[in-house]
């Protein structure tokens, strides 16, 4: 059990600029009526909302039952556990990783391009995993896509944007575990005006400059400009000149080389600056250059204090923490929405992170999507967890644990 401070910092504030509501928008305005412009639908966002009543104690007393585990892998190991208090029961699931063990490895999971959804099941599974959680929150119902950070050594980093979605876990370029904040540094060569604000993300911050390649899939359309039809603009670049230069957004179309979308005024930039036949060459990288990432939307513990703040609010939840002592990764997932666990507020699942020994903890995506797999104890691959969709949602990454033995 460690005991550390608590310190109550206002992040919500931020998380809310951060991650507008999802809005549905109108196919057309109604005279007399002011158009909204519609907003990302983040995975999450519109799910039922359940409250509980204030704690009268910072540290309730709780019972504890039903724990069970098993080792999933050399270097990994399964727990499970139900935990009451005044609030209502708990369901925790927990995967413990040493890092340091031979032949194990952290990896990044996605689909075959970023906005390609599938369950963690299958993404654990493809990327030759023996366990994993889901990840970040994504634009769910829309393009797909993950809002934040996504890396992996294979193919590098493959989305991000340059701030404000860039709290992370990840590897640093030594493999060593970190949990920390990743901006992207990105621009067009000899043109230091011209601003990416986006790489492959589900939308192009407003005025910003958005970078789409091969990895994105096919175009979005007006999509990732939330439907934004005047002052946008898109540039398609090949083998560094620029091919291609209008003032409409194509869809479902293949992305032949790097397609710049601008908004505002990145979209006058792009008019102005980079006409057809000029040369123009992208170049983009996280802080650090860690070899793996993955994002989520908010810090819970950062050098042993919780940052969370919200108490009330509980639902299915998913975390990933790091024991600096230890030096191991914590894959946290909390079942919700049941009378068999209610779900945890996130200075519950922070306070249990650090109960766990996390020193660094980070919220990843939560409510349906929240989802664990791995070998049941008779050795099956399965999902080990209860989502409380009924059944796994098709999410846009993950967290993978891989396991194989070294040679001799």
């Amino acid at each position: 059990m460690h005991v550390r401070p608590v310190l109550l910092v206002a992040v919500a504030a931020v998380c809310a600029l951060t991650v507008p509501p999802a809005l549905a928008g109108p196919a057309g305005p109604h005279p007399g009526t002011t158009r909204r412009a519609p907003q990302p639908r983040v995975s999450s966002a519109d799910e039922p909302v359940t409250t509980v009543p204030a704690r009268t104690s910072r540290h309730p007393r709780t019972t504890t039952s039903d724990e069970v585990g098993w080792q999933v892998a050399p270097g990994v190991t399964y727990s499970s556990w139900r935990q009451t208090d005044a609030r209502g029961p708990v369901v925790a699931h927990l995967l413990t990783i040493d890092p340091s063990t031979p032949g194990l490895r952290i990896d990044y999971a996605s689909g075959a391009t970023v906005r390609q959804v599938a369950t963690v099941a299958h993404l654990v599974e493809e990327a030759g995993g023996v366990a994993g959680v889901n990840g970040d929150f994504y634009d769910i119902g829309r393009t797909g896509a993950p809002l934040g950070v996504g890396a992996d050594p294979r193919h590098g980093l493959l989305h991000a944007p340059r701030s404000g979605w860039n709290d992370a876990f990840f590897l640093d370029r030594r493999g060593r575990p970190r949990i920390g904040e990743l901006p992207m540094a990105a621009r067009v060569l000899h043109h230091p005006r011209l601003r990416i604000t986006n790489l492959n993300s589900p939308y192009v911050a407003p005025g910003g400059i958005g970078a789409y390649t091969p990895a994105w899939g096919r175009t979005a359309g007006y999509r990732v400009v939330l439907g934004q039809h005047r002052r946008v603009r898109s540039v398609l670049v090949q083998h560094g000149r620029v091919v291609r230069n209008r003032a409409r957004l194509s869809v479902g179309r293949p992305v032949d080389g790097v397609l710049l979308v601008g908004r505002g005024r990145g979209a006058r930039l792009l008019r102005d600056r980079l006409p057809v036949g000029s040369r123009a060459r992208t170049r983009w990288s996280l802080a650090g250059h860690p070899r793996m990432a993955i994002s989520g939307d908010h810090f819970l513990v950062r050098a042993g204090v919780v940052t969370a703040v919200d108490d009330r609010v509980v639902a299915p939840r998913t975390a990933v923490g790091i024991d600096r002592s230890t030096g191991d990764v914590l894959l946290l997932v909390v079942d919700g929405r049941s009378r068999r666990s209610r779900g945890s507020t996130m200075v519950e699942l922070a306070d249990l992170m650090v109960d766990l020994g996390a020193d660094d903890a980070l919220n990843l995506d939560g409510g349906g999507s929240s989802t664990m797999v791995g070998p049941e104890e008779t050795g099956s691959f399965a999902v080990l967890n209860t989502p409380s969709d009924g059944f796994e949602r098709r999410v846009a990454d993950a967290l993978s644990i891989g396991y194989q033995a070294p040679a001799g």
